[in-house]
């Protein structure tokens, strides 16, 4: 008899349980992530971040080169852009990022450099979090890292007069 009681009591607080989730809540549908996530997408006024490019292309660049780049960009908002984080696919890839928020109209960049010790193909990017309607932005760094030769560069025979000689 006792377990009747408490089987009865349970079925009782398991139904009143279910009836207090209302079907009309499981409806709704969720908010759009991007709004959920980032405000300035509803708001007019919000910063906009506008680069002058968005991939960089080293071509063939010798091994132990010079590795740095620049993206420029412009706050084409109308409220302050904040750059909240910068960061790159791997640690052979370093940016720099003003910390400071950039007002409207104002232009600033981000400097990456490349490692170029490796040989070989660069395929990199670098990713721009912030506060503006387009809260992540996509930099790439692309290229090649070759070896350098082993072979001495040919010198011209000149006498002392500077003049080549005709040997």
């Amino acid at each position: 008899m006792m377990y009747a009681v408490l089987i009865a009591a349970l079925f009782v607080n398991f139904s009143v349980k279910a009836q207090e989730i209302k079907p009309a809540d499981a409806q709704k549908p969720a908010p759009r992530q991007q709004e959920a996530v980032n405000p300035a997408v509803n708001n007019p006024n919000a910063p906009e971040i506008s680069f002058d490019k968005t991939q960089h292309d080293y071509g063939k660049i010798l091994q132990n080169g010079d590795g740095n780049c620049e993206f420029k960009f412009t706050n084409t908002g109308k409220e302050p852009l904040i750059l909240s984080n910068v960061r790159s696919s791997c640690g052979c890839t370093v940016p720099q990022w003003p910390k400071q928020p950039v007002l409207p109209g104002e232009s600033e960049s981000i400097k990456v450099k490349y490692d170029t010790k490796r040989v070989g193909v660069i395929n990199k990017t670098v990713t721009v979090n912030s506060n503006a309607k387009t809260p992540n932005v996509t930099l790439k760094i692309v290229g090649n890292v070759v070896a350098q030769s082993d072979q001495p560069v040919p010198q011209k025979n000149v006498d002392e007069s500077g003049a080549p000689l005709n040997k």
